[in-house]
């Protein structure tokens, strides 16, 4: 660190700064140090840091699964909001195992300055048993309750999302509407089952053999398709959960002649980035996937830089309808 201040020409308190983010630096000068230590080749230690400061500069992530488009865009909007602020993450995946979450949340302890936690199955008390009181954490969906201690809740509303797409089914004349749900432990998949079967019988329509049970992936969304096409009076239009399983219908009820939606309706939930691409289009529910990854980000390093607990607050993100060619209205594209 004497080397590099040296070679920078400025003070070793300067150079302090300017890697452990403990006061301020100008751009120019930040600029100039970083480019000395690139020279010198030195490379903060970090481990030694966080023993002197208490902080490892890296906010840990545990999600139930690394694969799919969700977690992917999730991901994506983690990481770029915590390179924004110059943290690294540290990402773990529970595999929908309780105990691999526990296990999970116990080995980022004394790792992170801040942790981000999706997992439709955990509780804000799981969550609170097995980490230190004071280190910051945010919960994504699951069946968290009211934000409590040091926990922040950050969710989106299912129940306006998956509402607005019923209105919208009902609205083009369908009245037989499946719907393929998604795991039935997960939150988020029981609050767009709960306000599917809300719509139905407000307006007086039964839902008895209409539900398919499907896990969130393409392979239930292609056996809820195949099911639902080989009915003796099949639907005229699929509500699933997530788009993933509406992709896997629209493939399953091609593969049976059935034209999407001349002869069926599909509709999923999520709006990833590979719903418009899908042929035809797929109508869904918007979800700011990218936003709630930053907005986890965003929350936790002001409490991390405030070296204060994190503010217990719940938030809900909104949803969109997003209309497309794969219900018969809207935009082609």
């Amino acid at each position: 660190m004497y080397d590099v201040a040296r070679e920078a020409g400025v003070s070793v308190a300067t150079v302090s700064r300017c890697f452990n983010r403990s006061g301020p630096v100008g751009e120019q000068t930040r600029r100039r140090i970083e480019r000395a230590a690139e020279a010198l080749r030195f490379v903060p230690n970090r481990a030694a840091q966080s023993l002197r400061a208490v902080r490892t500069h890296t906010l840990g992530v545990v999600v139930p699964d690394l694969h799919g488009a969700f977690f992917s865009e999730l991901l994506r909007g983690l990481d770029h909001a915590a390179r924004a602020h110059r943290y690294h993450l540290l990402v773990a995946s529970s595999h929908g195992s309780q105990e691999e979450i526990r296990a999970a949340l116990r080995s980022m302890s004394g790792r992170v300055d801040g942790l981000v936690v999706m997992n439709p199955d955990v509780s804000a008390s799981t969550v609170e048993a097995n980490l230190p009181p004071r280190l910051p954490v945010v919960l994504l969906g699951g069946r968290s309750g009211p934000a409590a201690g040091t926990l922040g809740v950050l969710g989106i509303d299912n129940a306006a999302g998956a509402g607005a797409m019923m209105q919208h089914l009902l609205g083009l004349g369908h009245r037989r509407i499946a719907h393929v749900a998604g795991t039935a432990s997960n939150h988020d998949a029981a609050e767009r089952l709960r306000a599917y079967r809300a719509a139905m019988a407000a307006a007086g329509l039964a839902t008895d053999g209409l539900v398919f049970d499907g896990d969130f992936t393409e392979a239930s969304g292609y056996r809820a398709g195949a099911h639902l096409a080989g009915l003796d009076a099949p639907p005229t239009a699929v509500f699933a959960a997530n788009d993933a399983m509406a992709a896997g219908a629209i493939s399953a009820l091609r593969a049976r002649g059935l034209r999407v939606p001349a002869d069926l309706a599909v509709a999923g939930f999520d709006d990833i980035p590979l719903a418009r691409y899908l042929s035809p289009p797929l109508t869904s529910v918007h979800v700011p996937i990218s936003d709630l990854g930053a907005r986890a980000v965003e929350r936790l390093s002001a409490a991390v830089e405030a070296d204060a607990p994190l503010i217990p607050r719940q938030e809900t993100l909104p949803t969109t309808l997003v209309v497309r060619a794969s219900c018969g209205a809207g935009d082609p594209s």
